[in-house]
């Protein structure tokens, strides 16, 4: 990576709160995670009917990526590395109770946590390498390794991290998009920072 890269935004979403930078956007009061989602899409002004056969996981991400990308389209080759705890935890657990009846496809689809990548390339009209990490907490450093490896690829002029963790209706989502110009250098010092604002 020869380029000097930067972290030019950040969304967090938590407790029912919807951070842009450092700047709270949006708060609900709402505790249940149902009906928090179907406020927030209605408060962006959503227009996505697709929203809302997705899983809760998707969801988040969609609703995070609306904020991150609400000043300017991504380029189609914005790539992604997404990362969690629970991989799609909730989803399997529904999927499972759904076998004592009849197992609903649409709930299969989301078993895997790296479709929230493929509805956020779908809705963004995204082109790029995708990765999705499954780990026990958020690693700054890891991401680093893999959005510099990313990075330094000559198609990828930016980069979106992301930390999207759900189970039990407890959330935690952190997105923060990288490129060329920024108010703060990318390095997973400063990720670590960023991720533990808003807290």
């Amino acid at each position: 990576m020869n380029k000097s890269y930067f972290i030019q935004k950040t969304v967090h979403i938590r407790s029912g709160k919807i951070w842009e930078n450092e700047k709270l956007v949006w708060e609900d009061e709402q505790p249940v995670l149902q009906d928090f989602l179907k406020n927030a899409y209605r408060e962006l002004a959503m227009d996505y009917p697709k929203f809302f056969k997705m899983d809760s996981l998707s969801k988040l991400a969609i609703l995070a990526t609306e904020v991150l990308f609400s000043h300017a389209k991504p380029d189609e080759d914005t790539a992604l590395i997404f990362g969690n705890s629970e991989s799609s935890l909730e989803t399997d657990e529904a999927f499972s109770a759904s076998m004592n009846s009849f197992p609903s496809p649409s709930v299969f689809v989301y078993t895997l946590p790296n479709i929230m990548l493929g509805e956020i390339s779908i809705k963004h009209r995204l082109l790029s390498e995708n990765l999705f990490l499954v780990m026990e907490n958020f690693d700054a450093e890891l991401f680093e390794n893999q959005l510099s490896a990313a990075l330094a690829q000559p198609d990828c002029a930016n980069a979106v991290c992301g930390w999207v963790d759900l189970h039990n209706d407890e959330y935690d989502v952190f997105l923060c998009l990288i490129g060329t110009e920024g108010k703060w250098p990318f390095h997973a010092e400063n990720l670590q920072k960023l991720y533990r604002l808003n807290e």
